[in-house]
């Protein structure tokens, strides 16, 4: 049995369909409020629970042999990225679980102070290394499915928004790929006991990305290139009612300012361990938009 948390996002719900694909039992973690019903329909089981809880997830724990962690946080990294991942790993050694995958992100390990999100899944990363269990931790650029609302909203206006440096690097991975190394990596050998860099097959300026749009919807981008003061200011008003929100956009910012991405190293290493080529990021938003 597999209990995947985050089941009904992008990386958990692509997740979940691999493993049911595969005929493999599935505990998904939902919340009460979350869109579950096609999880339910592939055969899932569906566990309601809150992972700010304990009991839910010592609960939703029992008769798992592996344990996906794919939830994110967007604004409260303290409970849900840091103490739900904890008490997911003590749950894990308790049970005596077989391997442990977590969803972590590209960047954790270079310290940036303003990143609530970044030192929480750091400190899940240490914390698993210790534990004791078999565990695989892949560290994505960036998601390919995370573009989408993007592309389509340059579908229909060929507009493109661009905060900060369009000549930051950056290595875009697509879902659906992420999604695959998850579930390879409970029976792959060489993504055992892992911390892996994942990324697309290749490095883009983030420039790039509106000129790969106007390539596939044949348009002409109209950037809209707009500064990091934006964020800032958006930051300080933020704060005097919101320090959360406050909070979260120190996350948003450092991903916007600096770059995340794979060397080419890096990214065939990937693609010897799972034995796959890489999906462009072009055809990943071909796929998807029908184009």
């Amino acid at each position: 049995m597999f209990l995947v948390t985050g089941a009904t996002g992008d990386i958990g719900r692509r997740v979940v369909r691999l493993l049911r694909t595969h005929e493999m039992s599935v505990r998904s973690f939902v919340r009460l409020t979350s869109r579950y019903s096609e999880l339910e329909h592939r055969g899932s089981d569906i566990f309601i629970g809150d992972l700010q809880e304990e009991k839910d997830i010592q609960k939703a724990c029992q008769d798992v042999q592996y344990i996906i962690s794919a939830h994110g946080s967007g604004t409260n990294a303290l409970s849900l990225d840091y103490r739900a991942n904890i008490e997911l790993i003590d749950q894990a050694k308790a049970n005596k679980v077989q391997h442990f995958v977590f969803i972590s992100v590209l960047g954790v390990d270079r310290g940036y102070e303003d990143a609530p999100v970044f030192k929480a899944k750091r400190a899940v990363e240490r914390y698993l290394q210790a534990s004791g269990l078999n565990y695989t931790i892949l560290r994505p650029a960036g998601l390919a499915s995370n573009l989408l609302p993007l592309a389509e909203r340059f579908r229909e206006t060929g507009l493109y928004l661009l905060i900060g440096d369009p000549k930051n690097r950056t290595s875009i991975i697509s879902t659906d790929d992420l999604a695959k190394m998850v579930v390879d990596s409970v029976r792959v050998a060489a993504a055992r006991n892992k911390i892996l860099p994942v990324g697309g097959p290749s490095i883009l300026l983030r420039g790039d990305i509106p000129q790969i749009f106007g390539r596939i919807f044949n348009k002409e981008p109209v950037l809209i290139n707009a500064p990091l003061l934006l964020v800032d200011g958006l930051r300080g008003a933020l704060g005097l009612f919101n320090s959360e929100g406050q909070k979260a956009l120190g996350t948003f910012r450092t991903l916007l300012a600096n770059e995340f991405f794979c060397t080419t190293e890096e990214i065939a290493n990937l693609e010897a361990i799972y034995n796959f080529k890489l999906e462009t990021l072009e055809s990943f938003i071909k796929r998807y938009l029908a184009v």
